[in-house]
């Protein structure tokens, strides 16, 4: 672009130099202050794109900033949603126990474990922490992970048939797939 600017700049000045040596009104010195003109609107043209330049890079900066600055915000939970969910999978596996081969004392302790993890969920839900629906659906593989398929009769190919471990959305991102087993 510079060479470009250059090569403009000595085919104006040869030009102007031609005009000064046709045109005996002009003596050299108004020859010399209209090239210092010249070069200096050039420049000034330059430097205003430049400047143009540096404003548009600064806007699209600020954007961007904005836009990770944002979701940072957004998702700031998301470490610790993810470190949590592990603690609800094994409450529920706690809670699927059968209580009523269980002693007193153990009921005691799985009725204390199911109003902790109601707590836990609950507290989750408030972060916009949601559980991926998938079970009888479309296999969807941005939202799950198919671990194995099986042929059932009366089930049409592709709908999850059994969730293995729940999947979880933080607001509108998946944070955890969901790992299912899919129908053939």
């Amino acid at each position: 672009m510079d060479e470009e600017l250059k090569k403009k700049n000595k085919k104006e000045e040869s030009k102007n130099e031609k005009e000064c040596k046709k045109n005996d009104k002009h003596d050299h010195k108004e020859c010399k202050k209209d090239k210092e003109i010249e070069e200096l609107k050039k420049k000034n043209e330059e430097l205003l794109n430049k400047l143009l330049y540096s404003q548009a890079e600064f806007a699209n900066y600020k954007k961007r900033r904005e836009l990770e600055t944002s979701n940072m915000l957004k998702y700031q939970n998301q470490d610790i949603v993810t470190e949590i969910l592990p603690i609800v999978d094994n409450f529920e596996r706690a809670i699927k126990l059968d209580d009523t081969n269980l002693d007193d004392s153990v009921s005691k302790f799985l009725e204390g474990f199911k109003i902790i993890y109601t707590h836990l969920v609950e507290t989750l839900k408030k972060f916009e922490v949601t559980e991926i629906d998938c079970l009888n659906k479309e296999f969807d593989p941005n939202l799950e992970q198919a671990l194995m398929t099986v042929k059932l009769e009366g089930v049409e190919p592709g709908k999850v048939v059994e969730v293995l471990q729940k999947g979880y959305m933080l607001k509108d991102k998946m944070i955890r797939p969901a790992l299912v087993k899919v129908s053939e």
